[in-house]
């Protein structure tokens, strides 16, 4: 019975280590949905990077939240947005304009003084005082849920320990939040906590097939996926910002193209137009 019994144990040992070195290999699949995709190339993103940094410039409402270059650094420095406003101020942005999402945040703080006072608020009143940002009712909703939750849970409405948890600890904790997607805990990562990711909004998603950095059929999670894979981290913050502000500016390097009929005549028109220096990395997606 003994013998039997150790036999048994180490069955049970092996499949166990069998199961456990297959955690790796399917979590590495999950986070590679074009393992044969091989764009971009770290070399296309510094490329591309520096394009359009000359075209643009790093816009200043954005410079704000990129890392500090040097330690020393610090006169003159604004104190860094707080965790919490950041995630609010996403919240706000969603499926509207940046000038919108923008009244709509001032708007709310200046009626509000504190979260507390947000928590407290009738839902009528703290949507009348987002409504210029649009979805009032769905917006309003998402913060009075995360402020009661962070209530419930940590005792206070703050979220600046999240500074000292890793990405993927990041994602766990905001995860539990009614109303909080994959692309808005990404802007946070990004802008409000410093952490290497990208996010990937309408302007960037177009972008990325146009270009050829994803399959044409790709959705929106999976080139989120592919592309915090394929983009060197050092790149992640000033490509993400200038591919955003590309997208906004320029109407000429959309993926969203009709019949293909319609889709040869703009392939077409792309080859002879060089005013938008992305169409240089226009290719056929596969």
């Amino acid at each position: 019975m003994e013998k039997k019994r150790k036999r048994n144990q180490n069955a049970e040992q092996r499949d166990g280590d069998q199961k456990a070195k297959s955690v790796p290999v399917a979590e590495n699949q999950k986070q590679q949905p074009f393992p044969s995709h091989s764009g971009p190339t770290p070399q296309e993103c510094l490329e591309i990077r520096d394009t359009l940094l000359s075209l643009h410039g790093l816009p200043p409402e954005l410079a704000k939240y990129r890392k500090s270059q040097s330690t020393d650094d610090t006169v003159n420095q604004e104190p860094p947005e707080t965790v919490l406003d950041g995630l609010v101020r996403t919240i706000l942005s969603q499926n509207t304009t940046e000038n919108n999402s923008q009244k709509a945040f001032i708007s709310l703080k200046s009626l509000f003084p504190t979260w507390e006072h947000v928590h407290d608020a009738e839902s009528k009143d703290l949507e009348n005082a987002i409504r210029c940002g649009g979805l009032a009712p769905t917006k309003a909703s998402c913060i009075k849920n995360l402020l009661r939750c962070l209530l419930e849970r940590k005792g206070k409405m703050c979220l600046e320990y999240l500074r000292d948890l890793s990405v993927d600890q990041v994602k766990a904790e905001l995860s539990v939040f009614k109303g909080i997607g994959a692309k808005t805990v990404s802007c946070v990562l990004l802008f409000n906590l410093q952490l290497d990711d990208f996010p990937v909004d309408t302007h960037i998603f177009e972008i990325a097939k146009t270009i050829g950095w994803v399959p044409a059929a790709a959705d929106r999670n999976k080139t989120y996926l592919h592309l915090n894979q394929r983009i060197p981290d050092e790149l992640k913050f000033d490509l993400n910002c200038l591919l955003y502000t590309h997208g906004k500016l320029c109407s000429k390097c959309s993926s969203k193209r009709g019949n293909k009929q319609q889709k040869k005549k703009e392939q077409q028109k792309k080859s002879n137009d060089d005013s938008c220096p992305l169409l240089n990395y226009y290719k056929e997606s596969v």
